[in-house]
């Protein structure tokens, strides 16, 4: 990739890496729906690689928007406030169009060797914006992060 991305704050990259599963949200307008999804990142592309299916529901929804954003989040679950960490983000997802033996569909398989039963397409989601809370840093600390500055 050839774009020029600020970088994550490491915090944000090894909160990410600490998990696989996000809850996601796509609207077009008048119907919302969410979802999970397991995911790769790529740091070096801030972006999320996940599967899913065009049959499915979100998927659906996600066609019908006039817009290529989804909303999504990955969250620490505890009950101790002190220790609440999160990440709540934007991204704009595009189906992969590449060969079905390519990066990403590798990066993917080597976290979910499973993955490969299942089938599914491939969806890269370029986080556009990212805001990361850590409870740990002090009551209610955010760092955020944008693609654009």
């Amino acid at each position: 990739m050839s774009e020029q991305l600020p970088e994550i704050d490491n915090r944000i990259v090894e909160f990410i890496k600490e998990h696989h599963l996000a809850a996601l949200a796509a609207t077009d307008g008048s119907e919302i729906w969410s979802w999970h999804a397991f995911y790769v990142f790529l740091e070096e592309e801030s972006a999320f690689v996940i599967t899913s299916e065009e049959k499915t529901r979100h998927i659906g929804i996600f066609r019908k928007s006039k817009s290529d954003i989804i909303t999504g989040a990955i969250g620490l679950e505890t009950e101790q406030i002190g220790l609440i960490r999160g990440v709540q983000f934007n991204a704009r997802m595009e189906l992969c169009t590449e060969s079905y033996v390519n990066r990403y569909r590798l990066s993917y398989l080597r976290r979910f060797p499973y993955a490969i039963l299942k089938g599914g397409d491939l969806w890269i989601l370029r986080i556009t914006e990212l805001k990361f809370t850590d409870n740990r840093l002090g009551f209610g600390k955010k760092i955020i992060w944008k693609r654009e500055s």
